[in-house]
């Protein structure tokens, strides 16, 4: 059964399973995309502001996108996203951090022009095995309508 715009609520929250990090993902996702010295380079890293090695920002937002699909995303009738609001990196993720992300439902608006889709704003918070928040983001999703 899918779920529709009208099966949000503000308030709503929605818990992912977890998700552990190797150093090897960390630092072939950031060869490929994001190769700054404290993401690929351990002796550099350490000689960081960072004190270690680091995943990035940009990883970890991919991995909290494969998590929103495997907690709820898969079974929606999601009509992708128009982008993200405010993107938050507080906390450095390291290799062997294990994330899960809280994904909280904080507005669900019918489109006005097209009756047949709406919006659903998130507030999602990335934390690690500690229970601490390493990166927030505020999402938008477009979702197709209950059929009538």
């Amino acid at each position: 059964m899918a779920l529709y715009l009208e099966d949000f609520t503000p308030g709503q929250v929605l818990e992912s399973p977890p998700w552990m990090l190797t150093k090897n993902e960390m630092v072939d996702f950031a060869k490929k995309y994001d190769p700054q010295p404290f993401h690929i380079d351990e002796a550099a890293a350490t000689k960081s502001i960072y004190g270690g090695l680091l995943a990035s920002g940009w990883q970890t937002i991919g991995i909290m996108m494969r998590l929103m699909w495997d907690t709820f995303l898969s079974r929606t009738a999601s009509l992708g996203s128009p982008g993200c609001d405010e993107i938050r990196w507080l906390k450095p993720v390291r290799p062997g951090d294990t994330l899960r992300v809280r994904f909280t439902i904080t507005e669900v608006t019918p489109s006005r022009s097209k009756p047949d889709r709406g919006i659903v704003r998130t507030f999602n918070e990335v934390l690690n095995q500690h229970g601490e928040v390493v990166m927030t983001v505020r999402g938008l999703g477009m979702f197709g309508r209950k059929p009538s």
